[in-house]
């Protein structure tokens, strides 16, 4: 998923993520920094990375798909992953609601959950994943490189900030 536009040679930061993931909810400031500092020099992909564990975090995924659809993505991504405890207490209605507030079409993201018109998007996303050896969420994958934030957040702002100055550098 990414609702900004990027440089055709700009480097990719593919973010694998699950919604109701609280270790992706402490990775926003460093997204939000990442994104502020390189703006479309670098483009930021958020990658669906479902966990069992997390009984709505496929729907969620699905969600996102579909703010991404209408014009919200991230912005999305951001309300979902702010209150992850009222994702785990009201599933697939918290996710509408969500959207409500954000002025999306709420009806169409019922329709989009019922139907599953972006469960191939969250599926192939999953499967790169697991491809690529990514076992938990946040993981960032930037240059080649894979760093594993589901064990610690710290540095990892730094690495990828070290990683895509290195990759900017290269292509000036």
């Amino acid at each position: 998923m990414n609702d900004s536009p990027a440089r055709a040679d700009a480097p990719v930061l593919d973010v694998w993520c699950e919604l109701q993931c609280p270790d992706c909810r402490g990775a926003l400031d460093d997204l939000r920094a990442l994104r502020a500092r390189y703006g479309d020099r670098l483009e930021l992909r958020l990658r669906h990375f479902p966990l069992e564990k997390h009984k709505h975090a496929f729907a969620a995924a699905q969600a996102a798909e579909e703010a991404l659809e209408q014009g919200k993505g991230w912005e999305y991504v951001e309300a979902v992953l702010g209150r992850v405890e009222e994702l785990d207490r009201g599933g697939e209605p918290f996710l509408v609601e969500v959207a409500r507030e954000l002025g999306l079409d709420a009806e169409e993201f019922d329709t989009a959950l019922v139907d599953g018109r972006h469960i191939l998007i969250v599926d192939a996303d999953q499967a790169e994943g697991q491809a690529i050896g990514v076992t938990g969420t946040p993981t960032y994958v930037i240059g080649g490189e894979r760093l594993d934030g589901g064990k610690s957040q710290e540095g990892l702002r730094e690495r990828v900030t070290e990683i895509a100055d290195r990759l900017l550098a290269d292509r000036d």
